[in-house]
């Protein structure tokens, strides 16, 4: 069963976002983690980018699959994971500590309480 941590939101494309203050951070779940299994590329939104929720915003490539990176809120980038970009494994290791992706300035707090819940969340994969 993949880990499913509370306080958290979650996209139906197996994104997480973490709000502080007016900053959302951003990752892939660790559901979604290992269904890639050895992340080896991880290519995050330009800093300075303005996003919008649902678009595509950057791709993850793994050993077996590329699958994009989609936004969960608009925004507008501040901030992306150096440390990831170079060594993606980590998202493998820690994908909702060490390995999150970006961080955006929200633009809509509204966006973020309509995300799903991790009880939602876990209803969605247990589908799969």
């Amino acid at each position: 069963m993949a880990n499913i941590p509370e306080g958290l939101k979650y996209t139906k494309e197996h994104d997480w976002i973490r709000l502080e203050n007016d900053t959302a951070i951003g990752g892939i779940s660790d559901y979604a983690q290992s269904e890639l299994s050895d992340i080896v590329m991880v290519e995050p939104p330009a800093v300075g980018r303005k996003i919008k929720t649902g678009e595509s915003v950057g791709t993850i490539e793994a050993v077996k699959a590329v699958s994009d990176l989609y936004a969960g809120v608009s925004g507008e980038v501040i901030e992306i994971n150096d440390e990831v970009v170079a060594d993606p494994s980590i998202i493998n290791k820690d994908p909702y500590g060490e390995g999150w992706i970006y961080k955006v300035k929200i633009a809509d707090p509204k966006e973020y309480e309509s995300l799903l819940s991790a009880e939602q969340y876990k209803e969605l994969i247990a589908k799969h």
